[in-house]
């Protein structure tokens, strides 16, 4: 119902949901655990049938984490002339997916690594400890400018 009151689905998370925002495109089937630890944020996507080459991981607009994935999915094919395919589903043709993740502000952007095993994805964002300098400061009034 609070989804509905501020019109897209996804305003309330946004505005309410503590994680940054995520989006997703093409009907991706890249599903995504992210968790986070005392030293990392990390990633964790189904890429089944996706070699690394096939995968981009980019930062675009300073925080902005971008996953894209395009290749011609799993192939099986039959070497026998007499089989005959009923439904070919998975991995017929060329797959591909796209996901914006919007990292919080205390991410090493420079020190983020990604691996590709067993058709998952890990990407590691680890953390910045250091003290942010306060985007808070006091102006001082004065009676002439």
């Amino acid at each position: 119902m609070a989804d509905g009151l501020l019109g897209h689905p996804f305003t309330f998370r946004r505005l309410f949901w503590s994680p940054p925002m995520f989006r997703e495109w093409s009907g991706s089937t890249a599903l995504m655990d992210w968790v986070e630890t005392p030293t990392a944020h990390i990633f964790k996507i189904n890429v089944p049938g996706y070699s690394k080459e096939d995968i981009k991981v980019g930062i675009r607009d300073g925080n902005i984490m971008q996953i894209k994935g395009k290749g011609e999915g799993i192939k099986e094919e039959t070497k026998d002339r007499d089989s005959v395919w009923h439904v070919a589903e998975r991995g017929t043709g060329s797959s591909e997916f796209s996901r914006e993740i919007e990292l919080p502000d205390n991410v090493k952007v420079e020190q983020i690594k990604a691996q590709v095993e067993h058709g998952v994805l890990t990407i590691l964002v680890p953390k910045d400890s250091s003290p942010k300098q306060s985007k808070v400061r006091n102006i001082n009034i004065t009676s002439k400018l």
